[in-house]
């Protein structure tokens, strides 16, 4: 029997099936994304080879993922509380179709350039849909169906980059890179047809004006966001932990490199360049089954209880450390692809624990710059690590030495976590 709390491959199944809503943005989820991680295998292999093999081109080219997060937190926060979040994250997805159509021009005529500027138009516009869909989860669900909403869309993000990357590296190998583009154009033109046959309510709408532009760059709406989690230690705390999450983004580079120079998987009639793009596939498969794993297990233990969620995102810091730091001394790619189920385990419980205590203790109309501004400083660290990682190897640090001090600096968020743990300690002792 099941007890309150409890979460099982049941009560995930009962989710789908009996939230029309829930089930339809699942869908779209599972289409685009599988889709955008298969192109992120071309994206950095294009890359490596037009540069001559450079690491500091795929630090370059994360860092256009994910800081147009940072630059356009500000205005995707409030367009998304401003707006329907349901005709944000539309429009978002036919404005990725049309950017990553375009990448096939840019793969062509082997503009560098135009690849980086067309990365950055992307997560443009993944920046707008991201915090649209988190604030979303808390109005098409109830109760502990929020934290299984996250769980479940954590563990097919896993699922998705796993089969994505796996899947992508093979595609690209032998059917090209081309087919790979036209396949995430249309995945993200099927999602935005999925996500427009729903129909949910939108509370924060019902007492706001009709939407003008020019509320976009009204930054007085900015400033009541920042005062809202100002007010509340507690809630900026929780903010600031995919902040430290961020820190991980080194692995993109680190799992890159590691595929294309140290555990290059070779096949008869498989040229060099293949081999490393294979290797990398399958490292990023077990980035995601780690990631897979994580929440499954971490659900299960926790349920919605909150002292739960917060002591398994310390418990996650812990994994993610190890994991790295075990990554330096691995010699075989099994060994390496372990290291990253651990380390990834770990950073999935952190992602779905720290989403669902933001959803649990925010107001809905603030939602969307919530999580513009978990994200927008999330972006900053993983920026920062992944460019530093990207100029260590290319200045002649073996990347697996780089991989241990990654997994040395994931523990620190960890401590500030547990620091932070006072603030509930001293609410209680007050009650």
């Amino acid at each position: 029997m099941e007890g309150p709390g409890t979460v099982t491959v049941a009560a995930y199944w009962r989710l789908i099936r009996g939230n029309a809503n829930f089930r339809k943005l699942w869908l779209a989820q599972v289409i685009s994304e599988i889709g955008d991680w298969m192109y992120t295998v071309a994206i950095y292999s294009q890359l490596l080879d037009l540069t001559g093999g450079a690491a500091k081109s795929i630090g370059i080219a994360f860092t256009m993922q994910v800081l147009p997060q940072m630059l356009v937190s500000p205005m995707a926060g409030v367009l998304n509380d401003v707006m329907s979040r349901r005709t944000v994250m539309i429009i978002s997805d036919i404005a990725r179709a049309v950017i990553v159509a375009l990448m096939l021009v840019a793969q062509r005529m082997e503009l560098i350039w135009l690849i980086y500027v067309l990365l950055f138009l992307e997560t443009v516009f993944w920046a707008t849909f991201e915090p649209g869909r988190s604030a979303v989860i808390p109005n098409i669900t109830s109760g502990e169906e929020t934290l299984l909403a996250n769980s479940l869309g954590s563990i097919t993000w896993s699922f998705n980059f796993a089969v994505g990357f796996s899947i992508g590296g093979f595609m690209a190998a032998v059917f090209g890179k081309q087919t790979v583009f036209i396949f995430n154009s249309l995945s993200f033109l099927l999602s935005a047809s999925i996500i427009a046959r729903t129909r949910f309510r939108e509370p924060h709408m019902e007492h706001l004006p009709p939407f003008r532009l020019r509320s976009l760059f009204d930054f007085s709406q900015v400033l009541d966001g920042i005062r809202y989690v100002r007010n509340d230690s507690k809630l900026f705390a929780t903010l600031l932990v995919k902040t430290g999450l961020g820190f991980m983004g080194a692995n993109w580079v680190l799992v890159t490199v590691l595929g294309e120079r140290k555990f290059p998987i070779s096949f008869q009639g498989l040229d060099p360049k293949a081999a490393g793009m294979m290797g990398m596939s399958i490292l990023m498969g077990c980035r995601g089954l780690g990631a897979l794993i994580g929440p499954g297990i971490g659900t299960f233990v926790a349920g919605h209880h909150p002292r739960r969620l917060r002591a398994g995102i310390a418990i996650g810091f812990l994994m993610s450390g190890v994991g790295y730091f075990l990554i330096g001394p691995a010699n075989t790619i099994v060994l390496a692809g372990l290291c990253l189920v651990l380390a990834h385990s770990g950073g999935s419980i952190i992602w779905v624990f720290s989403t669902t205590l933001l959803q649990m203790n925010t107001e809905d109309k603030f939602r969307g710059r919530v999580f513009s501004a978990e994200f927008a400083f999330m972006t900053i660290s993983m920026s920062v690590s992944s460019m530093l990682a990207g100029v260590f190897i290319d200045r002649g640090v073996e990347v697996g030495q780089v991989a241990s001090w990654a997994g040395v600096i994931m523990l620190l968020p960890g401590l500030a976590w547990l620091f932070a743990q006072r603030l509930w300690r001293s609410e209680r002792s007050h009650a």
